[in-house]
């Protein structure tokens, strides 16, 4: 459900995809490549792909470039079926962010600040407030803290893999879903193609 043509046009002139670009102009070896020359990186370097995905939901932009179905336009045979489809786009939309890789995901960033905040807070009251002599109970308070950050890491480690999972096999449904519309003459998938984005700075 990712349009390549849009995804090379963005790479070659939109600002937040410059680190994609410049992977590409070294694969290439070109200062300034085409659009046609991007998609063929595109497809030859799955990687770049990725890069590009894995940016875009780091960016609350979705990698779905396929808007919902007018259902009103439709006959009352395909009504259910575009139903189906809208329901599982938005779906996808809402478990798209689970699709990052858990290492890089904002989640385990605000876990690791939050643990600097508290070492530094520890130190800092230990020297301030002259609480020597309760350092030791200060610095086991700091370990549960830690344990409990690496608890509530796991889970949320799992949440993303059981979430992409099921992302995966819903993504994979969607398809047919809409391989079915085309095959009852219902729509055509070039008419719910998102061939630009509104949301880029």
């Amino acid at each position: 459900m990712i349009y390549l043509e849009r995804v090379a046009n963005e790479i070659k002139d939109v600002g937040l995809y410059d680190l994609i670009l410049q992977d590409v102009q070294k694969i290439l070896q070109k200062e300034k490549p085409t659009q046609k020359e991007i998609l063929e990186v595109l497809k030859s370097h799955p990687q770049i792909l990725r890069d590009y995905k894995q940016l875009n939901v780091e960016y609350n932009l979705s990698n779905i470039h396929l808007r919902p179905i007018d259902i009103d336009k439709m006959s009352d045979s395909c009504k259910s079926l575009a139903a189906t489809f809208n329901k599982n786009l938005e779906e996808l939309k809402e478990l798209e962010p689970y699709t990052l890789d858990f290492e890089q995901s904002s989640t385990l960033v605000i876990i690791f600040s939050v643990e600097f905040f508290v070492l530094f807070s520890v130190q800092y009251f230990i020297v301030l407030l002259n609480l020597k002599k309760w350092q030791w109970y200060i610095y086991a308070l700091f370990a549960m803290s830690v344990v409990v950050a690496w608890a509530y890491a796991k889970k949320e480690q799992k949440k993303f893999a059981r979430n992409k999972q099921k992302f995966d096999k819903l993504y994979e449904e969607t398809l047919e879903v809409l391989k079915s519309l085309e095959q009852k003459g219902c729509i055509k998938k070039e008419d719910l193609i998102i061939r630009s984005c509104d949301e880029h700075i």
